[in-house]
């Protein structure tokens, strides 16, 4: 089970992530250091007011940083769901370094009547999660109708059913990272660089 956020936030690897409810987060969101591990295409479509974007692909280019920002006061990571936070919050951890994970992430923070930032006229795109399910389904349906025509298609239909296998055996979702990199998940002119936000979160 989940660790109530507290005074102290474990660092051992091995134990559940601490957990902050969406109202022990607002009450003590000017304590945190907010760092938002979705991709730079769902960060625009609505984040928490003042987090920064370091998606979950890229946290380990950004651990200097964060270590940084974790040794001037509490780390809060959030995602859509809380389930891409709390394995960030697992990666960090390894590292010595304390953080939190929103449970329920952005969707229970808005769902709450909390606000939520972004930028004017953004079209905010589909949770990681979903794009996946949608992409999954979408490729063993087609390996099944293919199939009914040319045989070998069926393995398609495998093929994908082995990836999720071994998606949940791991933890892992090589889908999610390719996905990340289509348009619509990649950042826009507007955007704070990476490079900036490493710069923001170290100082």
């Amino acid at each position: 089970m989940s660790t109530p956020i507290g005074p102290a936030i474990p660092t051992d690897p091995t134990t559940a992530p601490t957990t902050a409810t969406t109202a022990q987060a607002a009450a003590r969101l000017g304590e945190f250091t907010v760092v938002d591990v979705r991709s730079a295409g769902e960060y625009a479509g609505g984040h928490l007011p003042g987090a920064h974007n370091v998606p979950l692909e890229r946290l380990d280019e950004a651990a200097d940083a964060l270590a940084a920002a974790a040794a001037r006061g509490p780390l809060l990571l959030v995602c859509a769901s809380g389930n891409r936070s709390a394995k960030g919050c697992a990666r960090l951890a390894a590292r010595g370094v304390e953080a939190a994970t929103l449970e329920g992430g952005t969707s229970a923070w808005a769902a709450a009547g909390h606000p939520v930032e972004r930028p004017a006229g953004t079209r905010a795109p589909w949770p990681m999660d979903r794009q996946v399910r949608l992409a999954a389904g979408s490729l063993v349906a087609a390996g099944f109708l293919a199939g009914r025509f040319w045989r070998p298609a069926h393995w398609l239909s495998g093929a994908i059913g082995a990836g999720l296998v071994f998606s949940g055996v791991t933890n892992t979702c090589g889908m999610a990272a390719v996905l990340a990199r289509l348009p619509h998940n990649r950042p826009d002119e507007d955007a704070v660089p990476f490079e900036e936000t490493l710069a923001r979160l170290a100082a």
